[in-house]
């Protein structure tokens, strides 16, 4: 799910993630409510309306900025007051909150209120956060929501393996629509990242959808879906790319190097969107050494065809028998060091 965290996913129009395959995209609580409020969305009619999208939207409880952006917050029962990161202006957000505003926005799919727990974290905080955000579930899937809204809940618990366990046959005996492993990719190593998938996936339903949370690396993906993980979000498609990165099937090519500057070659190739079928690496990087936006916006369109190609040339792979295969190309492709494009 390419990430449009305030309503627009970076340098993109509605008609660009159609054109880069996207199936589904991300919008955020948090930050909506902030800005630009739910009068302004509701007014609108919803998400979908107001950022002219008519593919699905999943929305993010906001839990995760609460806890990560915030200047100041104070966790009750009842949810957290806490401090925007924008102007300060206090807020208070929790089940009934994330909810209603969720409702507002319209999206299809909704998160459930949880705390996102830091790495490293105690155990002993890690016990009392987990029994927070069963009952913070619980009280998210009680609330009124939109026509045909699913809900998701989220299973935490840091690195310790029977309290994802313990999570996850909690939120399953509530029952959800789907549900997401948080807290990974919060700054942990990878395989830190793994064995948290690993103390959750086996303890939720197979018929249900399985969501990592923040998860955008090919063969992070490539893994996670080998443990039975079937969605995933990141925002790094549209980070790396104002950031003169682009992304390839053979690594990372950071294109705003010097040894560019006359290749007449595409970002990738054989990829086929519209950046890489008109443009070469000599172009691209001269806008991007020249701040130029379109240079950002073309690397964007590039790296979010990437990664939503990847994720269909994976399907494909399953279905067709030979994932296995795919998988074991994925890993040699993007993780071998030393080559030119690492």
């Amino acid at each position: 799910m390419d990430v449009g965290t305030l309503g627009t996913v970076k340098s993109l129009e509605p008609r660009d993630l159609i054109e880069t395959r996207a199936q589904i995209i991300l919008g955020n609580t948090y930050h909506l409510m902030l800005r630009p409020g739910a009068p302004v969305i509701e007014a609108a009619g919803g998400l979908h309306r107001f950022m002219n999208w008519s593919g699905p939207i999943l929305t993010d409880s906001g839990g995760f900025q609460v806890f990560s952006l915030a200047k100041m917050r104070k966790i009750t029962e009842e949810g957290c007051r806490f401090n925007s990161h924008i102007d300060g202006h206090e807020f208070f957000l929790g089940p009934k909150e994330s909810m209603a505003m969720q409702r507002v926005l319209g999206s299809d799919i909704a998160m459930v209120f949880d705390e996102c727990l830091p790495w490293p974290c105690e155990r002993s905080r890690a016990e009392k956060s987990v029994e927070q955000t069963i009952r913070w579930a619980k009280a998210s899937l009680d609330e009124p929501h939109a026509p045909g809204q699913l809900i998701f809940g989220i299973v935490q618990g840091g690195v310790y393996d029977d309290i994802r366990r313990h999570c996850a046959e909690e939120l399953v005996k509530i029952g959800f629509d789907g549900y997401a492993i948080g807290g990974v990719s919060v700054g942990e190593p990878e395989q830190f990242m793994y064995k948290a998938v690993d103390a959750s996936v086996p303890y939720l339903p197979e018929d249900k959808p399985r969501y990592v949370m923040g998860l955008g690396v090919m063969h992070q993906m490539v893994e996670c879906v080998a443990r039975g993980v079937d969605m995933f979000d990141c925002v790094i498609p549209t980070r790396v790319a104002r950031h003169g990165t682009a992304i390839t099937r053979k690594g990372n090519i950071a294109i705003k190097a010097a040894k560019w500057i006359y290749d007449q070659s595409p970002v990738e190739e054989g990829c086929d969107c519209y950046c890489c079928k008109n443009f070469t690496r000599s172009y691209i990087r001269h806008l991007l050494s020249c701040n130029e936006i379109l240079g950002l916006r073309l690397l964007t369109i590039h790296n979010v065809y990437a990664l939503n190609r990847f994720m269909e040339d994976m399907r494909k792979a399953i279905d067709g028998g030979y994932f296995q295969d795919f998988r074991e190309q994925t890993l040699k492709d993007t993780t071998t060091k030393g080559n030119e494009n690492t």
